[in-house]
């Protein structure tokens, strides 16, 4: 992913509202599947680290990015923003 790529899809992301958000329990398999079953349908999600969650956030978002096969677009603070490229009949992200 180029760095012109990776920031246009910051400013897509700016807009967006966590739709997951990691807790005490950090990181189980319902959650990885329901993260890709989300990657699949959007291609861009933002997810919400809480408080009572020990793990640093950083460390959350490479182990979720390897787990669905997914990209790490950034991570601020206690959010993280995961891209993954839809099929081609499915595209609803063209970068440029």
């Amino acid at each position: 992913m180029t760095t012109k790529q990776r920031a246009y899809l910051k400013s897509l992301a700016m807009t967006m509202d966590p739709i997951f958000q990691i807790g005490k329990s950090s990181i189980t398999p319902g959650l990885t599947e329901a993260i890709s079953e989300a990657l699949e349908a959007r291609e861009l999600i933002k997810i919400s680290v809480l408080q009572n969650c020990a793990d640093d956030p950083r460390e959350l978002a490479d182990l979720v990015a390897g787990r669905t096969r997914s990209q790490v677009v950034q991570v601020i603070g206690k959010k993280i923003v995961l891209y993954r490229e839809g099929k081609d009949d499915k595209k609803k992200i063209v970068l440029p």
